[in-house]
Protein backbone atom coordinates (compact mmCIF):
# COMPACT_ATOMS: atom_id res chain seq x y z
CA UNK A 1 0.00 0.00 0.00
CA UNK A 2 1.43 3.32 -1.07
CA UNK A 3 1.83 6.14 1.43
CA UNK A 4 -0.28 9.17 0.60
CA UNK A 5 1.57 11.89 -1.21
CA UNK A 6 2.14 14.70 1.32
CA UNK A 7 0.40 17.90 0.44
CA UNK A 8 2.52 21.05 0.32
CA UNK A 9 2.27 23.05 3.48
CA UNK A 10 0.17 26.19 3.31
CA UNK A 11 2.40 29.24 3.07
CA UNK A 12 2.88 31.04 6.34
CA UNK A 13 1.15 34.42 6.44
CA UNK A 14 3.54 37.28 5.86
CA UNK A 15 3.28 39.65 8.82
CA UNK A 16 1.99 43.04 7.85
CA UNK A 17 4.34 45.78 8.96
CA UNK A 18 2.73 48.19 11.41
CA UNK A 19 2.36 51.87 10.67
CA UNK A 20 4.58 53.84 13.05
CA UNK A 21 3.24 57.26 14.01
CA UNK A 22 4.81 60.13 15.93
CA UNK A 23 1.71 62.32 16.15
CA UNK A 24 -0.37 60.38 18.70
CA UNK A 25 0.14 61.69 22.25
CA UNK A 26 -0.22 59.38 25.22
CA UNK A 27 -3.44 61.15 26.22
CA UNK A 28 -5.05 60.07 22.91
CA UNK A 29 -4.30 56.35 23.46
CA UNK A 30 -6.88 54.38 25.50
CA UNK A 31 -5.29 53.44 28.84
CA UNK A 32 -6.34 49.78 28.56
CA UNK A 33 -4.67 49.46 25.15
CA UNK A 34 -1.46 51.04 26.41
CA UNK A 35 -1.38 49.04 29.64
CA UNK A 36 -1.80 45.78 27.71
CA UNK A 37 1.61 46.50 26.16
CA UNK A 38 3.23 47.54 29.47
CA UNK A 39 3.13 43.96 30.84
CA UNK A 40 2.17 45.06 34.34
CA UNK A 41 5.18 47.32 34.86
CA UNK A 42 3.88 50.06 37.22
CA UNK A 43 6.25 52.75 35.89
CA UNK A 44 5.02 52.20 32.33
CA UNK A 45 1.34 52.32 33.13
CA UNK A 46 -0.65 54.94 31.28
CA UNK A 47 -1.75 56.52 34.57
CA UNK A 48 1.81 56.76 35.95
CA UNK A 49 3.23 58.43 32.84
CA UNK A 50 0.18 60.68 32.60
CA UNK A 51 0.77 61.80 36.19
CA UNK A 52 4.27 62.95 35.20
CA UNK A 53 2.97 64.72 32.11
CA UNK A 54 -0.20 66.27 33.52
CA UNK A 55 1.60 67.64 36.59
CA UNK A 56 4.10 69.35 34.28
CA UNK A 57 7.12 67.43 35.60
CA UNK A 58 7.90 65.60 32.33
CA UNK A 59 7.16 68.41 29.94
CA UNK A 60 8.86 70.85 27.56
CA UNK A 61 9.16 73.33 30.45
CA UNK A 62 11.37 70.90 32.39
CA UNK A 63 13.37 69.66 29.39
CA UNK A 64 11.40 66.43 28.94
CA UNK A 65 9.38 66.87 25.73
CA UNK A 66 7.27 63.77 24.97
CA UNK A 67 7.90 62.41 21.46
CA UNK A 68 6.16 59.08 21.85
CA UNK A 69 6.09 56.64 18.94
CA UNK A 70 3.20 54.23 18.43
CA UNK A 71 2.78 51.31 16.02
CA UNK A 72 -0.64 50.51 14.57
CA UNK A 73 -2.40 47.79 12.64
CA UNK A 74 -5.36 49.79 11.48
CA UNK A 75 -6.91 51.10 14.68
CA UNK A 76 -5.24 48.48 16.87
CA UNK A 77 -2.26 49.55 18.95
CA UNK A 78 0.52 47.04 18.29
CA UNK A 79 3.47 48.74 19.97
CA UNK A 80 4.79 51.92 21.51
CA UNK A 81 8.01 53.62 22.59
CA UNK A 82 8.02 56.15 25.45
CA UNK A 83 10.41 58.65 23.93
CA UNK A 84 11.49 62.10 25.07
CA UNK A 85 13.47 64.89 23.45
CA UNK A 86 15.87 66.15 26.11
CA UNK A 87 17.55 69.54 26.42
CA UNK A 88 19.77 68.32 29.30
CA UNK A 89 20.81 65.06 30.97
CA UNK A 90 19.20 65.46 34.41
CA UNK A 91 16.92 62.76 35.81
CA UNK A 92 18.32 59.89 33.72
CA UNK A 93 20.86 58.10 36.01
CA UNK A 94 22.97 56.96 33.05
CA UNK A 95 25.51 59.73 32.88
CA UNK A 96 26.59 61.22 29.56
CA UNK A 97 27.67 64.71 30.64
CA UNK A 98 31.19 64.01 29.35
CA UNK A 99 29.82 63.13 25.93
CA UNK A 100 27.83 66.36 25.83
CA UNK A 101 30.88 68.37 26.87
CA UNK A 102 33.00 66.77 24.12
CA UNK A 103 30.35 67.71 21.56
CA UNK A 104 30.32 71.29 22.85
CA UNK A 105 34.11 71.63 22.76
CA UNK A 106 34.09 70.60 19.11
CA UNK A 107 31.43 73.13 18.20
CA UNK A 108 28.66 70.56 17.92
CA UNK A 109 25.21 70.45 19.54
CA UNK A 110 24.49 67.44 21.73
CA UNK A 111 21.01 68.63 22.68
CA UNK A 112 18.32 67.90 21.76
CA UNK A 113 18.87 64.19 22.13
CA UNK A 114 16.30 61.39 22.29
CA UNK A 115 15.84 59.27 25.41
CA UNK A 116 13.69 56.15 25.77
CA UNK A 117 13.20 55.98 29.51
CA UNK A 118 10.83 56.51 32.41
CA UNK A 119 11.58 60.05 33.61
CA UNK A 120 13.38 60.31 36.96
CA UNK A 121 13.15 56.51 37.42
CA UNK A 122 16.24 54.25 37.21
CA UNK A 123 14.36 50.93 37.11
CA UNK A 124 14.86 48.19 34.55
CA UNK A 125 11.93 47.42 32.26
CA UNK A 126 10.83 47.19 28.63
CA UNK A 127 11.53 50.36 26.68
CA UNK A 128 10.20 49.37 23.26
CA UNK A 129 6.75 47.90 23.79
CA UNK A 130 5.58 45.39 21.22
CA UNK A 131 4.44 41.78 21.07
CA UNK A 132 6.79 40.72 18.28
CA UNK A 133 10.34 41.55 17.16
CA UNK A 134 9.17 43.06 13.87
CA UNK A 135 7.04 45.66 15.66
CA UNK A 136 9.80 46.52 18.10
CA UNK A 137 12.27 46.87 15.25
CA UNK A 138 9.90 49.16 13.33
CA UNK A 139 9.67 51.44 16.37
CA UNK A 140 13.45 51.41 16.85
CA UNK A 141 14.03 52.21 13.18
CA UNK A 142 11.66 55.17 13.43
CA UNK A 143 13.59 56.51 16.43
CA UNK A 144 16.95 55.96 14.75
CA UNK A 145 15.70 57.84 11.67
CA UNK A 146 15.44 60.97 13.81
CA UNK A 147 19.15 60.66 14.58
CA UNK A 148 20.03 59.95 10.95
CA UNK A 149 18.19 63.05 9.71
CA UNK A 150 20.17 65.27 12.09
CA UNK A 151 17.19 66.52 14.09
CA UNK A 152 18.64 64.90 17.24
CA UNK A 153 22.26 64.14 18.07
CA UNK A 154 21.65 60.68 19.50
CA UNK A 155 19.26 58.05 20.85
CA UNK A 156 19.64 56.58 24.35
CA UNK A 157 17.61 53.58 25.57
CA UNK A 158 18.06 53.43 29.34
CA UNK A 159 17.66 50.53 31.80
CA UNK A 160 16.57 48.04 29.16
CA UNK A 161 15.76 44.42 29.95
CA UNK A 162 18.34 41.79 29.04
CA UNK A 163 16.51 40.51 25.94
CA UNK A 164 15.83 44.00 24.71
CA UNK A 165 19.44 45.01 25.30
CA UNK A 166 20.55 42.14 23.06
CA UNK A 167 18.12 43.24 20.34
CA UNK A 168 19.42 46.81 20.52
CA UNK A 169 23.03 45.69 20.34
CA UNK A 170 22.22 43.44 17.36
CA UNK A 171 20.69 46.49 15.67
CA UNK A 172 24.06 48.25 15.90
CA UNK A 173 23.59 50.37 19.00
CA UNK A 174 26.46 50.84 21.46
CA UNK A 175 26.04 48.73 24.60
CA UNK A 176 26.70 50.30 27.97
CA UNK A 177 26.67 48.66 31.39
CA UNK A 178 26.09 49.93 34.91
CA UNK A 179 25.67 48.46 38.39
CA UNK A 180 22.77 48.50 40.82
CA UNK A 181 22.13 46.57 44.02
CA UNK A 182 19.17 44.19 44.25
CA UNK A 183 17.94 41.80 46.93
CA UNK A 184 16.65 38.35 45.96
CA UNK A 185 14.39 36.18 48.12
CA UNK A 186 16.07 32.83 48.82
CA UNK A 187 13.21 31.21 50.65
CA UNK A 188 13.76 32.84 54.05
CA UNK A 189 10.86 32.59 56.49
CA UNK A 190 11.26 36.00 58.10
CA UNK A 191 13.82 38.72 58.82
CA UNK A 192 15.63 36.69 61.48
CA UNK A 193 15.95 33.81 59.04
CA UNK A 194 17.32 36.24 56.45
CA UNK A 195 19.90 37.56 58.94
CA UNK A 196 20.94 34.03 59.81
CA UNK A 197 22.40 33.81 56.28
CA UNK A 198 24.85 36.64 57.09
CA UNK A 199 28.33 36.32 58.45
CA UNK A 200 28.48 36.91 62.20
CA UNK A 201 29.86 40.46 62.11
CA UNK A 202 27.40 41.71 59.44
CA UNK A 203 24.45 40.12 61.24
CA UNK A 204 25.50 41.66 64.55
CA UNK A 205 25.78 45.14 62.99
CA UNK A 206 22.24 45.09 61.56
CA UNK A 207 20.77 43.87 64.82
CA UNK A 208 22.58 46.65 66.67
CA UNK A 209 21.21 49.23 64.19
CA UNK A 210 17.65 48.06 64.75
CA UNK A 211 18.03 47.83 68.52
CA UNK A 212 19.38 51.40 68.75
CA UNK A 213 16.39 52.72 66.81
CA UNK A 214 14.01 50.92 69.16
CA UNK A 215 15.87 52.41 72.13
CA UNK A 216 15.30 55.87 70.62
CA UNK A 217 11.57 55.11 70.40
CA UNK A 218 11.57 55.05 66.58
CA UNK A 219 8.91 52.76 65.11
CA UNK A 220 7.61 52.15 61.59
CA UNK A 221 4.37 51.48 59.77
CA UNK A 222 3.94 50.38 56.15
CA UNK A 223 0.88 51.80 54.42
CA UNK A 224 -0.44 50.51 51.08
CA UNK A 225 -1.61 53.28 48.78
CA UNK A 226 -5.28 52.69 49.64
CA UNK A 227 -4.54 53.45 53.31
CA UNK A 228 -2.42 56.58 52.74
CA UNK A 229 -4.34 59.83 53.18
CA UNK A 230 -3.48 63.37 52.01
CA UNK A 231 -1.62 64.08 55.27
CA UNK A 232 0.62 61.07 54.66
CA UNK A 233 1.48 62.25 51.15
CA UNK A 234 2.07 65.80 52.37
CA UNK A 235 4.45 64.54 55.06
CA UNK A 236 6.23 62.26 52.60
CA UNK A 237 6.74 65.19 50.22
CA UNK A 238 8.11 67.31 53.06
CA UNK A 239 10.70 64.57 53.73
CA UNK A 240 11.49 64.13 50.02
CA UNK A 241 12.00 67.88 49.61
CA UNK A 242 14.27 67.99 52.68
CA UNK A 243 16.57 65.34 51.20
CA UNK A 244 17.10 67.35 48.03
CA UNK A 245 17.62 70.52 50.04
CA UNK A 246 20.25 68.77 52.18
CA UNK A 247 22.15 67.92 48.98
CA UNK A 248 21.80 71.49 47.67
CA UNK A 249 19.62 70.28 44.81
CA UNK A 250 16.15 70.95 43.42
CA UNK A 251 13.56 68.14 43.63
CA UNK A 252 12.25 66.82 40.33
CA UNK A 253 8.69 66.11 41.49
CA UNK A 254 5.98 68.08 43.28
CA UNK A 255 3.36 67.21 45.87
CA UNK A 256 0.70 67.32 43.16
CA UNK A 257 2.70 64.82 41.12
CA UNK A 258 3.07 62.43 44.05
CA UNK A 259 -0.64 62.68 44.82
CA UNK A 260 -1.39 61.80 41.20
CA UNK A 261 1.07 58.92 41.31
CA UNK A 262 -0.52 57.65 44.52
CA UNK A 263 -3.97 57.77 42.96
CA UNK A 264 -2.69 56.10 39.79
CA UNK A 265 -0.86 53.24 41.49
CA UNK A 266 -3.21 52.48 44.36
CA UNK A 267 -1.88 49.55 46.36
CA UNK A 268 1.10 49.24 44.02
CA UNK A 269 2.44 52.16 46.07
CA UNK A 270 3.78 51.57 49.58
CA UNK A 271 4.54 54.37 52.05
CA UNK A 272 6.91 53.56 54.91
CA UNK A 273 6.55 56.10 57.71
CA UNK A 274 8.84 56.26 60.72
CA UNK A 275 7.77 57.96 63.94
CA UNK A 276 9.61 58.95 67.10
CA UNK A 277 7.56 59.11 70.29
CA UNK A 278 4.45 59.08 68.09
CA UNK A 279 5.59 61.97 65.87
CA UNK A 280 6.44 61.22 62.19
CA UNK A 281 10.12 61.88 61.40
CA UNK A 282 10.84 60.07 58.10
CA UNK A 283 9.14 58.49 55.10
CA UNK A 284 10.02 56.33 52.11
CA UNK A 285 8.09 55.46 48.97
CA UNK A 286 8.28 52.00 47.39
CA UNK A 287 6.41 50.61 44.37
CA UNK A 288 5.53 46.97 43.68
CA UNK A 289 3.95 44.79 41.03
CA UNK A 290 3.64 41.82 43.39
CA UNK A 291 6.85 40.17 42.19
CA UNK A 292 9.31 43.06 42.54
CA UNK A 293 9.52 45.93 45.02
CA UNK A 294 11.28 49.08 43.85
CA UNK A 295 12.69 51.54 46.37
CA UNK A 296 12.15 55.04 45.04
CA UNK A 297 12.42 58.05 47.39
CA UNK A 298 13.04 58.79 51.02
CA UNK A 299 13.57 61.71 53.37
CA UNK A 300 13.55 62.76 57.04
CA UNK A 301 12.74 65.83 59.06
CA UNK A 302 15.48 65.08 61.59
CA UNK A 303 18.59 62.93 61.74
CA UNK A 304 18.55 59.70 63.72
CA UNK A 305 21.47 57.28 63.22
CA UNK A 306 20.43 54.16 61.30
CA UNK A 307 17.00 55.49 60.35
CA UNK A 308 17.82 55.68 56.64
CA UNK A 309 18.82 52.01 56.48
CA UNK A 310 15.70 50.92 58.34
CA UNK A 311 13.26 53.00 56.28
CA UNK A 312 14.81 52.22 52.89
CA UNK A 313 16.13 48.66 53.20
CA UNK A 314 15.10 46.67 56.27
CA UNK A 315 11.43 47.68 56.08
CA UNK A 316 11.41 46.91 52.35
CA UNK A 317 12.98 43.48 52.87
CA UNK A 318 10.55 42.69 55.70
CA UNK A 319 7.67 43.61 53.39
CA UNK A 320 9.03 41.33 50.66
CA UNK A 321 9.41 38.44 53.11
CA UNK A 322 5.88 38.95 54.43
CA UNK A 323 4.27 39.09 50.98
CA UNK A 324 6.32 36.64 48.95
CA UNK A 325 7.93 39.32 46.78
CA UNK A 326 10.97 37.79 45.11
CA UNK A 327 13.09 40.85 44.34
CA UNK A 328 13.80 44.25 45.84
CA UNK A 329 15.59 46.82 43.70
CA UNK A 330 17.26 49.43 45.86
CA UNK A 331 17.61 52.19 43.25
CA UNK A 332 20.62 53.88 41.74
CA UNK A 333 24.15 53.55 43.13
CA UNK A 334 24.94 52.99 46.81
CA UNK A 335 27.81 50.70 47.82
CA UNK A 336 26.44 50.77 51.37
CA UNK A 337 23.57 48.54 50.16
CA UNK A 338 25.94 45.60 49.82
CA UNK A 339 26.32 45.09 53.57
CA UNK A 340 22.50 45.18 53.92
CA UNK A 341 22.06 42.07 51.79
CA UNK A 342 21.60 43.66 48.37
CA UNK A 343 23.89 42.26 45.70
CA UNK A 344 25.42 43.77 42.53
CA UNK A 345 23.43 43.43 39.31
CA UNK A 346 24.45 44.64 35.86
CA UNK A 347 22.12 47.14 34.16
CA UNK A 348 21.91 47.79 30.43
CA UNK A 349 21.54 50.81 28.19
CA UNK A 350 22.08 51.29 24.46
CA UNK A 351 23.18 54.35 22.50
CA UNK A 352 23.18 55.50 18.89
CA UNK A 353 25.37 58.53 18.13
CA UNK A 354 24.77 60.50 14.94
CA UNK A 355 28.31 61.76 14.39
CA UNK A 356 30.45 58.82 13.12
CA UNK A 357 33.67 60.10 14.72
CA UNK A 358 32.06 60.60 18.11
CA UNK A 359 30.25 57.25 17.76
CA UNK A 360 33.58 55.45 17.33
CA UNK A 361 35.13 57.20 20.33
CA UNK A 362 32.09 56.52 22.53
CA UNK A 363 32.05 52.86 21.45
CA UNK A 364 35.68 52.52 22.58
CA UNK A 365 34.87 54.23 25.89
CA UNK A 366 31.90 51.92 26.50
CA UNK A 367 33.97 48.83 25.68
CA UNK A 368 36.52 49.79 28.34
CA UNK A 369 33.74 50.67 30.76
CA UNK A 370 32.05 47.29 30.26
CA UNK A 371 35.27 45.52 31.22
CA UNK A 372 35.59 47.71 34.32
CA UNK A 373 31.97 47.04 35.31
CA UNK A 374 32.47 43.27 34.97
CA UNK A 375 35.58 43.43 37.16
CA UNK A 376 33.78 45.60 39.72
CA UNK A 377 30.86 43.19 39.96
CA UNK A 378 33.25 40.29 40.56
CA UNK A 379 34.97 42.22 43.35
CA UNK A 380 31.65 43.19 44.93
CA UNK A 381 30.46 39.58 44.93
CA UNK A 382 33.62 38.69 46.85
CA UNK A 383 32.58 41.24 49.49
CA UNK A 384 29.11 39.72 49.95
CA UNK A 385 27.80 39.78 53.55
CA UNK A 386 26.42 36.27 53.18
CA UNK A 387 28.12 33.21 54.58
CA UNK A 388 30.16 30.96 52.30
CA UNK A 389 27.16 28.73 51.52
CA UNK A 390 25.38 31.72 49.96
CA UNK A 391 22.77 31.87 52.69
CA UNK A 392 20.65 29.19 51.08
Amino acid sequence: MHSPVPRPAAPLPVPVAPIVRDDVPLAAIPPADWDALARGQPFLRHAFLSALHDSGRASPATGWTPRFLSAWHGRTLAGAMPLYAKSHSYGEYVFDWGWADAYRRHGRRYYPKLVAAVPFTPVTGPRILGRDPATRRALLDAALARVADGSHSSLHVLFAEDREARELEAAGMIARRGVQFHWTHRGWRDFDDFLAAFSHDKRKKIRQDRRKLAERAVSFVRKPGSEADPRDWAFFFRCYEATYRAHHSTPYLTLECFERIGAALGDQALLVIGSRDGRPVCAALDVTDGATLWGRYWGATEYVPGMHFEACYYQAIEHCLAHGIVRFEGGAQGLHKLSRGLEPVVTHSAHAIGDPGFAAAIAQFCARERSEVAATVDELHDASPYKADGGS
